[in-house]
């Protein structure tokens, strides 16, 4: 099936889908660089492992609980009156989970050039191991003279601090980039849910022009490759955080339009 969504679809941002997203879109995205880089500069994966809760489902993950209720004889057990739940959770579970940056380095002495993050939960989430751990990581490339691109396709979660005063505009989902020369300014990207997500440009040392990233080709292509479409279901809302008014009913129109919605 082919992707439904112009740009972004949010179901890949579901807890127990987006590590794998993550993952396919660095290595289609560092693939797609390398033939467009060479030979001056090499694209390379770099990985790293952080704790997410991720939703799992019963049948694919054993637990192994603190107490356990085990049956002897049946006939041992009393019947007894008991009341039904009123409602059924699914439970979290921290899980170590691999994800991956790019790196851009000269063949010649390879210098880090330019960084390239898709950012996880983690990197979004607050607190000293989430969001504070990669403010300190962004510095530390700001002050080594390193270009970084930072691609957000998580609505949740803290955006990476801007020094301007005024909130970023409402959009979804957002691009960030860093160049050396104009430190601190920085070009950012809306990404509304209805349009494609853009095409950005990826820098690298000077004059060497910019290699050009298209997220949505990207996106799409992992999308038709790791067949996506046979596990969301279209018809159950999108994970979340809750999507705008506005966002949500045009969701629900564009699906019912392509028939993946009663």
């Amino acid at each position: 099936m082919e992707p439904p969504f112009p740009g972004m679809d949010p179901y890949l941002e579901h807890s127990s889908l987006w590590p794998d997203v993550h993952h396919r879109i660095i290595s289609t995205a560092c693939d797609y660089l390398q033939a467009r880089i060479a030979p001056g500069y090499i694209a390379q994966i770099t990985p790293y492992v952080a704790l997410e809760q991720i939703e799992i489902a019963a049948p694919r993950r054993a637990l192994v609980p603190d107490i356990g209720v085990y049956e002897r004889e049946p006939a041992a057990i009393a019947a007894a009156s008991v009341d039904a739940p009123t409602l059924t959770g699914v439970a979290l579970a921290e899980i170590p989970t691999r994800y991956a940056r790019i790196e851009i380095r000269s063949v010649v002495d390879e210098t880090l050039v330019t960084a390239i993050e898709l950012l996880s939960p983690v990197n979004k989430r607050p607190g000293p191991d989430g969001a504070d751990a990669y403010e300190k990581k962004r510095q530390d490339l700001f002050m080594s003279g390193v270009h970084l691109l930072e691609i957000d396709l998580l609505r949740g979660g803290k955006r990476p601090n801007l020094a301007r005063p005024d909130p970023l505009p409402s959009a979804p989902y957002f691009v960030f980039l860093s160049r050396v020369e104009r430190w601190p300014a920085i070009d950012i990207w809306t990404c509304p849910l209805q349009q494609p997500l853009p095409t950005v440009p990826v820098p690298l040392r000077r004059p060497d022009p910019d290699a050009p990233l298209p997220l949505t080709r990207l996106v799409h292509q992992v999308y038709r490759n790791a067949r996506y479409d046979l596990r969301i279901d279209y018809r159950q809302p999108p994970p979340p955080p809750d999507l705008s008014p506005e966002d949500a009913a045009w969701l629900d129109a564009h699906l019912r339009a392509k028939g993946l919605r009663p």
